[in-house]
């Protein structure tokens, strides 16, 4: 039997759109000879359709796609995600549906049995779990349809089971031959190695082949990888789909092989693509397609003009420079220089007139008081303004430049270097922005110059300025942050862990101080296992 896996980006509402793609990959599937093909979990509706799950003719719309669908299948079968109604009295509306198509009909229909309500899943909102779960039978062989959460149930999940039961293992009670799985299963650095250790598992344990369907592309903060893939009886993978790309590959289990497009990229490779993936696509289905960043000449700004340059292509993107009285020489060079390197549009916009009438103006309200952290805001808020404006003006999304690192601590400003359409690296420890910097964007010759890569970080806001006068070293910082944010560690644990109990103090309490500065920021990108967002539910009044 030859299946496909089709891994498609789909936009979440549009349902015409995204038929479309499914009609096209049925095409292809044909095309190199499949009798299977399967698509993505909820590819009619895109994933995650969120409260739009609530507009009930958006729900007819999907089904409606599927049964127009049906009569062209021919030749092939379909395995397609989609929502079903819940026609009973009792439970949730809807359910996470998947349709087998065959001979211009609809066979068969399973729902989800396992519904993710943690981090950024909130399916147990929308929809109700299915009764049973039974094997279907495609070509006289017995198999399991499964969608996402069905397959993670094992104790290979880790210590603690979130479910009562184990779809895959009540399966495997019937005999299956083969176990599909469609999935809407978002990117995050490691993920697709845990994926593949778990899928390689559960093949050995039950002694058949696993076939894996991913969705791809950036809806919202959630970004998809694809990565779709297919391993045989004894866990070896003898098919592979690229990554961050919309891809259809071939499996031919007759003789476990199957087309291997599998791009091996390292952690911070992925993390770039994927960047850069989750902005182009936030962007081109919000409907921009241009782009706009205040170039500082530090680290963070360079970082993102890159990922736009690549989102975006160079020609759409402008990078602005907004000297004040406290910038240096070399930081506007650097931006210019940037700009170079990238090919992008440039424009420099000193401000210090504006920052002397915006003193000018408060003069009467601050009298003679001396110049603290307000007037630092000033400056951030007006090249923030100014943005926005251009945004205004021209169309431009506006990409705002601050890591997790500034965004932990609230060392940003609310309305100023916080504004903007869409927060590309909030999710990236200053560490990790440093890294990416070197490793991945400059591994092959200067794009981010040197300059900019050496020198101390600072926001030059005030004379001499450096961020080491405000926060601990970022080294110590992120590996504080990321246990405490990421892992749930306690501050007596990450004392224990070795850190400074001074410095753990001082991070933790700068990050309780900023939860209502993150609640204001756009959204930003998930690409750590905890990121700000939906995935993070802090209360802003509450005592911590």
């Amino acid at each position: 039997m030859k299946i496909a896996a089709a891994q498609i980006n789909p936009c979440v509402g549009d349902v015409q759109g995204n038929l479309n793609k499914v009609r096209e990959n049925i095409t292809k599937a044909k095309e190199v000879g499949a009798d299977v093909v399967l698509f993505p979990e909820m590819s009619l509706t895109g994933y995650p359709p969120r409260d739009l799950l609530e507009r009930t003719h958006l729900i007819d719309e999907n089904i409606n796609a599927l049964n127009d669908l049906a009569p062209e299948v021919e030749g092939i079968i379909v395995i397609l995600g989609y929502v079903e109604q819940n026609l009973t009295d009792e439970g949730k509306p809807l359910y996470n549906a998947a349709a087998v198509i065959e001979n211009g009909d609809i066979s068969y229909v399973t729902y989800k049995s396992l519904l993710p309500t943690y981090d950024v899943f909130d399916e147990d909102r929308y929809f109700e779990p299915a009764a049973g779960i039974a094997p279907i039978k495609i070509n006289n062989q017995k198999m399991a349809l499964t969608i996402c959460e069905d397959i993670w149930a094992d104790e290979l999940c880790g210590p603690r089971t979130l479910y009562h039961k184990d779809p895959i293992e009540e399966l495997a009670k019937k005999k299956i031959q083969m176990i599909f799985n469609i999935s809407a299963s978002p990117w995050s650095i490691g993920k697709d190695s845990t994926r593949k250790e778990l899928i390689q598992a559960q093949a050995k344990k039950y002694e058949v082949p696993v076939i894996f369907c991913n969705q791809v592309g950036g809806n919202d903060e959630l970004i998809f990888d694809g990565n779709s893939f297919a391993v045989d009886a004894k866990g070896e993978i003898i098919s592979h789909a690229k990554s961050f790309e919309e891809d259809l590959i071939l499996i031919d289990l007759d003789y476990n092989t199957g087309d291997l497009r599998a791009q091996n990229l390292s952690d911070l490779d992925s993390t770039y693509r994927a960047l850069v993936t989750g902005t182009r696509d936030y962007a081109h289905k919000c409907g921009f397609t241009k782009a706009v960043v205040g170039l500082s000449g530090g680290i963070d700004s360079a970082l993102v003009a890159c990922i736009a340059a690549e989102a975006f292509g160079a020609e759409n993107v402008l990078g602005i420079t907004m000297p004040s009285g406290h910038s240096s020489e070399g930081s506007q060079s650097d931006s210019e220089h940037l700009a170079r390197n990238l090919g992008i549009e440039f424009k420099n916009v000193p401000i210090q007139g504006l920052f002397d009438s915006y003193l000018s103006t408060f003069q009467s309200i601050f009298g003679e008081t001396e110049q603290d952290v307000t007037e630092e805001n000033i400056q951030a808020r007006i090249r923030g303004n100014l943005l926005m404006a251009t945004s205004n003006k021209l169309g431009h999304i506006v990409l705002s430049t601050g890591n997790k690192s500034e965004l932990s601590t609230g060392y940003c400003t609310l309305y100023g270097d916080m504004a903007g359409g869409l927060s590309v690296i909030s999710d990236l420890p200053k560490t990790l922005v440093y890294q990416i910097a070197k490793e991945v964007v400059n591994r092959d010759g200067e794009v981010i110059p040197n300059n900019t890569v050496q020198k101390a970080p600072s926001a030059e806001l005030r004379p001499n300025q450096k961020d080491s006068d405000s926060l601990p070293s970022y080294d110590k910082l992120d590996a504080i942050l990321k246990l405490y944010i990421e892992e749930q560690k306690s501050p007596e644990e990450i004392v224990e862990a070795g850190h400074a109990k001074e410095t753990v103090d001082q991070s933790i309490a700068l990050v309780e101080k900023a939860e209502y500065k993150r609640r204001q920021m756009p959204p930003g990108l998930r690409v750590t296992a905890k990121a700000f967002g939906i995935g993070r539910r802090i209360p802003i009044a509450s005592k911590r």
